[in-house]
């Protein structure tokens, strides 16, 4: 950012340092929000299901369908898909 301050533009800017301009124009809008270059604290919503109840479930009927699991625990059976993904748990089926 001081380069730019200097009084070089952003597309110099782009060819020195080798990064694209939505970068650096979201560096000075964070630069001119904030007064700093920190990081913003991600604000994520803390997930419906919980690791360890689902494993535990899983474990107790591991042939369940995606949707009687949704209906356990009260979401659809798409959050149960991208849950089951993250915690590196598949449902395909060997044999």
């Amino acid at each position: 950012m001081n380069y730019i301050e200097k009084g070089h533009s952003v597309k110099e800017a782009q060819g020195v340092y080798e990064i694209g301009s939505t970068t650096i124009k979201g560096w000075k809008r964070l630069l001119r929000e904030t007064g700093k270059l920190d990081k913003r604290p991600l604000d994520r919503k803390p997930t419906k299901l919980c690791p360890v109840r689902m494993r535990a479930y899983i474990s107790e009927k591991p042939d369940s369908y995606l949707r009687e699991i949704a209906r356990e625990f009260n979401c659809t059976p798409t959050a149960v898909y991208y849950a089951l993904r993250r915690m590196g748990i598949t449902r395909k089926k060997n044999g």
